[in-house]
């Protein structure tokens, strides 16, 4: 497994994300930035555990964001 975290009130809606991770990331049409689908908000950060399928496409995403605001990381179960 492994957990998304994503600080949406940063985004700046460059689209990256969707592009790379369409099965996990869409655009909110209202404010124009990410949404991480299947994820909680707490205190501004949104946070989704999910299969280790979606961690490549996922990493990248966070390695391409031009604001640093996604998050990857392996669980130990």
């Amino acid at each position: 497994m492994i957990q998304i975290a994503y600080k949406r009130e940063k985004c700046i809606g460059c689209n990256y994300c969707i592009e790379l991770a369409p099965d996990r990331w869409r655009m909110n049409k209202k404010d124009g930035r990410s949404v991480l689908l299947g994820s909680r908000n707490k205190k501004g950060f949104y946070t989704v555990e999910v299969n280790d399928v979606e961690y490549e496409a996922n990493k990248i995403s966070a390695q391409v964001c031009p604001m640093k605001i996604i998050r990857i990381n392996r669980l130990n179960k």
